[in-house]
């Protein structure tokens, strides 16, 4: 069967054939938290990308469904060598503007040969490879505050490198490149926001620009902005509602979960589009078929590896 039958079948019919399938072949499918909510209903583990490819490493499955960016799939073949690690659209590529490639972060490691360079773990595996150790958005300044008395080198995001540097004083160059959705956040779209929906608390994730950041009541991951909902049940009320500054199936995601609580995104245009690449028949088709494998260069990933588990050992740190 080609992809084009499968996109003729309905939900019902695609969701039970996945569940067959993931019994068959031994697979779970991971799925990111900014995959359309339809996409949530066949997910074995939701989540950030970091936390997902975690999960894959520990389960007992002989394939990984990974539903995401194919840098975050990397991720997880790295941690998961042994496992088939499958994409369900090859064309879900990075969604970071201005990504370093490895020529350019060498030069920029010879022209400051004693940084550390610190990788956000949105990045592909040949730049974690060339990285001293990397981050995540809710570990970021965890990580950065480690190395504050030396120099940095922080790639690729700029606006979560400047909030690193704001928070610690680190000495960092930043390499200049931001988040495709995030960057776009504004005042503007603050201002529209509070106007449509008065008193309410803004929670903003890291990779926004600095205007926004500086308005927010909340500063997060987008992990982090979920357990905020959940452990602020009673600030949420017809009174005080909160805007979610990140993608807008984060929205939508606590809104079903909390049908009585005023959620609202930031901004409508806050769409990852390379996440809604995925569907249901492209996920289906690529269980049956093993369609878009993920591989990794066996040094590039070791090295990766070490940079991830420096990571690991640093977030342990209290």
């Amino acid at each position: 069967m080609q992809l084009e039958d499968y996109k003729k079948m309905g939900e019902k019919e695609l969701i039970e054939r996945i569940n067959k399938a993931k019994k068959e072949k031994n697979a779970v499918i991971l799925v990111h938290n900014y995959q359309r909510l339809n996409i949530h209903q066949v997910a074995d583990f939701l989540g950030d990308s970091f936390t997902l490819a975690q999960k894959g490493s520990e389960t007992e499955a002989d394939m990984i469904i990974f539903c995401g960016i194919d840098f975050m799939a990397e991720t997880v073949k790295i941690l998961s060598p042994e496992k088939r690690v499958i994409v369900p659209d090859k064309n879900a590529e990075s969604t970071v503007t201005f990504m370093p490639n490895v020529e350019e972060l060498k030069k920029l490691r010879d022209e400051n040969p004693n940084a550390k360079i610190i990788t956000h773990i949105d990045s592909y595996a040949s730049i974690k490879a060339e990285s001293d150790v990397i981050c995540t958005s809710s570990n970021a300044v965890k990580i950065v505050e480690h190395y504050k008395d030396e120099k940095i080198i922080f790639c690729p995001d700029k606006n979560l490198g400047e909030y690193c540097r704001d928070l610690t004083g680190a000495d960092i160059t930043l390499w200049n490149g931001h988040c495709s959705l995030h960057n776009e956040f504004s005042e503007g779209d603050i201002f529209i926001a509070k106007y449509e929906h008065p008193n309410c608390l803004l929670l903003a994730h890291p990779k926004s620009p600095t205007e926004v950041l500086e308005r927010a009541d909340f500063i997060g991951s987008t992990s982090q902005i979920i357990q905020f909902v959940e452990d602020n049940q009673d600030l949420i009320n017809e009174k005080a509602g909160v805007l979610i500054g990140t993608e807008v199936e984060v929205a939508k995601m606590l809104q079903k979960r909390f049908p009585n609580k005023p959620i609202f995104p930031l901004a409508d245009h806050a769409v990852s589009e390379k996440m809604k690449l995925t569907t249901l028949a492209k996920i289906c088709y690529a269980i049956e078929n093993g369609a878009h494998e993920i591989e990794v260069d066996k040094e590039v990933s070791e090295k990766a590896l070490k940079a991830l588990d420096k990571m690991v050992e640093l977030d342990k740190i209290s």
